[in-house]
């Protein structure tokens, strides 16, 4: 792994407040350099790439680099959600990883067909939380290479 990661913006769609809690903590404990940032629900994550409402001010609110999206979310779920941010030529490249509690084989296929990256089914225990952090960190710090955050088509 590299010494000279750099830091990544990772907007999380969650509505439940103790997962937020666990995302938030997991972040922490794998020692990422990361921005995170999360969002309550569907119709709020477009709000803040859209830089609308609560997050016109685009220091608060910077691009992201990756989106860990709930498929269940409420006023806009997470499939209407990937399609709106997929259809937008300014947002689709942003990678988007589905982190649900679902293993609906359905949820997982209609996830790929609208553009994920990847699916993810939330751990079952916090540590297992951490370490999918972990293992999602390695993988979009160390491996991939994202397009610059302030690019568009």
């Amino acid at each position: 792994m590299s010494n000279d990661r750099k830091q990544i913006t990772i907007l999380v769609a969650e509505d439940s407040p103790n997962d937020q809690v666990l995302i938030k903590q997991a972040f922490l404990e794998s020692q990422l350099l990361w921005r995170l940032h999360i969002v309550k629900d569907g119709e709020e994550l477009l709000d803040y790439l859209h830089h609308r409402r609560q997050y016109s001010d685009l220091a608060s609110a910077p691009r992201p680099d990756l989106i860990l999206l709930d498929l269940y979310l409420p006023k806009i779920d997470g499939k209407e959600a990937i399609q709106a941010i997929k259809a937008d030529p300014n947002l689709r490249r942003i990678p988007i990883v589905m982190l649900t509690s679902s293993k609906a084989e359905e949820d997982i296929h209609r996830s790929y067909e609208l553009g994920a990256s990847s699916y993810l089914a939330k751990p079952k225990t916090f540590e297992l939380l951490v370490e999918a952090v972990k293992i999602l960190g390695e993988y979009w710090f160390d491996i991939v290479e994202l397009p610059p955050a302030n690019t568009y088509e």
